[in-house]
């Protein structure tokens, strides 16, 4: 591999055959795991005489049928610029007047090339994250879907974003909330802050839900990664004992009836109409969830309302009070949660890697190089591994408590409350309400 010497080489072989690990090589030596790898290999396969040939045309190897040149010419750029990839330098080939009208490779050839000699980074392994399969709902409020409309300018409001819940098995309509985005132009998208706000805004009124159904907006999803660690959303339904499941990426129709009821609450709702301010809109939209629900015909419930069609649906069962969700959040079941995931993240030049939005210390010594993270409830502590599964470090983790992952409830003091607040604690009104049940 170009960049090492042949004692360089050999230093590696010798040391592999005494035992020494490749971790502890490659950190010695300042070389990539990978690197190791490649002419632990090599040197399997050809013994000592493949590691003497570092110049012309390899033995072996994607481009073994082609001039030295060639070769010599794609690793030159790609260590000069580290970024272009096999198109470009194929690209780069193309138009090169040292090689017109010579026999070149093709793009898959060079990436393979590019594989072979180390000159590709490491990429993580796709590792998904812990979640409940999609089910078919079997009666009410088993299955919520929530999704966001795109932007809507309505006058005297500002840019509006309707998102819209429903509940798949009873078809009912159960919120439509207006997240504000900005007044003459989008400013920014619906965030983390803004689907809590609908979901307790619901939770109030519909009681809690059974598991919630999702796209794989960035609120919900890290899509960043390929090994994602679960959003402050995501924990905080996780916390609260509800469940977070995700419609097959690029697949829309699987939440076809909210994708539906984008355009029933645009046309019942906004269309043609105007409103003073965001607390009319918000309003208006609440008193049309009753009309929705319990006047206007459905055809998936036999063309009557949906309330009508399923009464059982006007409420989970499972109560909700703002003012008591601290009391309802259960850290323990995030942590249970997090035990069952692990991630994978590159060291930076400073030796440190960034997990859920915190930054974790290694330290130098691994920069470049992948760990594996892995958490332990017990002792609430992350575990790092490097690449060849020897534990690192051990950190605390980060940034997960009740108050990080209720946010700012402030804005919420206004809306209706929908359910009397009586003057007990969490724990008396459940009890309260399994009485009243009973009798």
């Amino acid at each position: 591999m170009a960049g090492l010497t042949i004692e360089q080489k050999v230093e590696i072989v010798e040391a592999l055959e005494k035992g020494e690990p490749v971790w502890r090589i490659a950190r010695r030596m300042s070389i990539q795991p990978r690197t190791i790898r490649k002419w632990r290999q090599r040197a399997r396969a050809e013994g000592r005489a493949g590691l003497e040939s570092t110049l012309g045309r390899p033995a072996k190897g994607a481009l073994s049928s082609y001039e030295s040149a060639i070769s010599e010419a794609l690793r030159h750029w790609r260590q000069a610029n580290p970024g272009w990839g096999a198109t470009t330098l194929l690209t780069e080939l193309t138009y090169h007047d040292a090689f017109q009208g010579q026999k070149l490779p093709s793009r898959s050839t060079i990436a393979r090339f590019l594989n072979e000699e180390g000159l590709v980074e490491a990429s993580a392994p796709a590792v998904l994250l812990p979640s409940s399969s999609p089910v078919k709902a079997k009666h009410p409020h088993q299955v919520w879907e929530m999704d966001a409309r795109g932007y809507e300018r309505i006058p005297d409001v500002g840019m509006v974003s309707l998102i819209d819940l429903n509940d798949r098995f009873s078809h009912a309509r159960l919120l439509s909330y207006p997240c504000y985005l900005g007044r003459d132009r989008v400013e920014r998208h619906a965030q983390t802050a803004d689907y809590q706000a609908a979901l307790r805004t619901a939770f109030m009124q519909w009681g809690l839900p059974e598991m919630l159904q999702v796209d794989h907006e960035s609120v919900f999803y890290d899509n960043r990664t390929r090994s994602p660690f679960p959003t402050r959303f995501h924990l905080w339904l996780v916390a609260l004992g509800i469940p977070l499941t995700f419609i097959p990426v690029h697949q829309p129709t699987a939440q076809g009836m909210t994708e539906r009821s984008h355009q029933l609450w645009y046309r019942q709702v906004i269309q043609g109409q105007t409103f003073p301010d965001w607390a009319a809109l918000f309003e208006a939209l609440r008193k049309r969830c009753f009309v929705l629900n319990h006047r206007l015909p459905c055809r998936s419930t036999g063309d009557q309302p949906p309330l009508v069609a399923l009464p059982d649906a006007r409420h989970s069962d499972k109560l909700y009070q703002l003012l008591h969700e601290p009391e309802m959040l259960s850290l323990q079941r995030v942590y249970d949660y997090l035990a069952q995931g692990r991630w994978f993240r590159f060291v930076s030049q400073n030796g440190t890697l960034s997990l859920g939005g915190s930054i974790y210390y290694l330290g130098p010594q691994w920069h470049k190089q992948q760990a594996e993270i892995t958490f332990q409830p017990g002792e609430k502590t992350l575990l790092f591994h490097d690449d060849s599964g020897q534990l690192i470090t051990t950190k605390p983790l980060q940034g997960i408590s009740i108050a990080t992952l209720m946010g700012d409830i402030s804005d919420l003091s206004g809306l209706p409350p929908f359910q009397l607040t009586l003057p007990f604690s969490w724990a008396e009104q459940r009890s309260a309400r399994l009485f009243e049940t009973i009798s």
